[in-house]
């Protein structure tokens, strides 16, 4: 087993601002120093959505934690620091301070970054786009922004979408803008930013009618030498071919060939594929320059989704060895308990469509095989979840050989990730624990448990001291 050297050590938990109103600064901080071993905060300091700034979004099905307020918190969302208003001259997201009044004349930062350091625990921020309206994560119903609803994605029926579009030149320098602010104004100790946007193949596959088609989208492309209508008639042809799948037509060839013919027959499809991956990936790049120029020596990150290793698409899409390029560090996020209700989700996409002649077990198998898991048969993998000397153990190795030295991997391992389905595999202290042990037997460089504190179990996380004890890192 590969045990860090103690000065490196990198035992991260990502946690909402709320939990240190709820519970108090030093509190929160000498419990988790004390208790569990953590020495990196994973902070959620710009958010609408309650994974990442609220309470137990979970706490219907799985109750109210050990600690903390077991009372349900109406997030309006924002940010939970003070903007600096220089840094927002040039966007029509100027006004993004939270209205919750629980944090009126509180700045989470100042809050926690003076108190983190004199424990010797560094302060990380942590953000993740889609901000607002992400079904699944406790989103705040209503977005008090004025004209962010004129930013949206244009889907290729014309309609707004639910998400802004990041080709949108207000909201793309607001997020720059954003990040720069707190980097430059606070002594923060590193960056960890998530991106978990569908892309227009990924939408299709889903049933959805993707995007982006907004005039700046349109005019991006447009700049690349790309026929925008052209494209989108592409697309259209296969939103209509879904939409046909999922309502049971009858192909002759079956649905999977007949969507590779359809696709091989509009590759403008996968040029418009193609443009909005790369622009979903200059924001990334764009970040990780932004951080550098203003602090070189300051960590930037990739909360890398763990659809990533779930869908081939996407794993095709999303190599290791690229990433390395813009990151100083990638967290993969294997949620274990949760990962077959996960699983469950993401086959259901394709075996609506592309892969409805399969039967469940027998798409899992084949998709396993593709993607290298060796867990439960699929009626078992709900109940059970993923295995962590399995699971996390891969996932870990995996991204180990694909960063090629090139970039730190800590495993994001998941503690009390909300459950939506009660037949959903309940976390542990026995999970936890060795989940962390898989991390450093694979040769992970550290962990972060997440999603949030705020709906983690002290007695779970008591798993995390006793692995850290075992491997003499506590």
């Amino acid at each position: 087993m590969t045990t860090p050297a103690s000065e490196g050590r990198f035992v991260g938990i990502q946690i909402s601002p709320i939990s240190f109103v709820d519970e108090g600064v030093d509190t929160v901080l000498d419990t988790l120093k004390d208790r569990v071993g953590i020495n990196v905060l994973m902070l959620g300091t710009v958010s609408w959505l309650g994974l990442k700034s609220g309470r137990s979004i979970s706490h219907e099905l799985d109750g109210w934690p050990d600690h903390g307020v077991p009372e349900p918190y109406q997030m309006r969302g924002g940010a939970y620091f003070d903007p600096d208003p220089r840094y927002y001259t040039d966007t029509f997201m100027a006004d993004f301070r939270s209205r919750d009044p629980e944090f009126t004349g509180r700045d989470i930062l100042k809050m926690v970054i003076p108190a983190a350091h004199e424990r010797g625990m560094k302060v990380y921020i942590e953000l993740m786009e889609p901000f607002f309206k992400y079904a699944g994560h406790g989103s705040a119903g209503t977005v008090e922004i004025p004209t962010l609803a004129q930013a949206m994605e244009v889907d290729l029926l014309g309609r707004l979408g639910s998400d802004p579009s990041t080709s949108n030149p207000g909201y793309r320098r607001w997020i720059h803008s954003m990040i720069e602010d707190q980097v430059r104004n606070h002594p923060i100790d590193g960056v960890m930013w998530c991106n978990e946007r569908n892309s227009p193949l990924d939408t299709l596959i889903q049933g959805g009618a993707p995007g982006d088609f907004s005039e700046p989208a349109r005019k991006e492309a447009t700049e690349r030498g790309i026929d925008v209508e052209r494209c989108r008639q592409a697309l259209l042809r296969l939103y209509d071919f879904m939409q046909e799948a999922a309502a049971g037509k009858q192909f002759p060839d079956g649905p999977l060939i007949t969507f590779l013919r359809v696709l091989l027959d509009n590759p403008e499809a996968l040029i418009w594929e193609k443009f909005w991956l790369e622009r979903n990936k200059d924001l990334d790049r764009e970040l990780y320059g932004l951080v550098k120029w203003c602090k070189p020596e300051l960590p930037f990150g990739l909360n890398v989704w763990n659809r990533n290793h779930f869908n081939p698409i996407r794993r095709a899409q999303w190599p290791w060895a690229e990433q390395t390029l813009y990151a100083d560090f990638v967290k993969p996020i294997t949620y274990q308990h949760q990962a077959g209700e996960v699983w469950s989700r993401e086959l259901s996409f394709f075996r609506t469509t592309i892969l409805r002649d399969f039967e469940p077990d027998e798409a899992t198998r084949a998709l396993f095989r593709i993607l290298g898991l060796n867990e439960a048969p699929f009626a078992e993998l709900v109940a059970t979840g993923m295995d962590p000397d399995s699971y996390v153990h891969g996932q870990c190795a995996d991204a180990l050989r694909g960063v090629d030295g090139k970039a730190k991997v800590y495993m994001g391992i998941g503690v009390d990730a909300p459950r939506t389905l009660p037949e959903t595999a309940k976390c542990s202290r026995d999970i936890v624990y060795r989940s962390v042990l898989a991390t450093y037997r694979a040769g992970g460089h550290g962990v972060v448990l997440a999603p949030n504190y705020a709906s983690m179990h002290l007695t779970h996380l008591d798993g995390v001291a006793e692995a850290l004890d075992e491997l003499d890192q506590k």
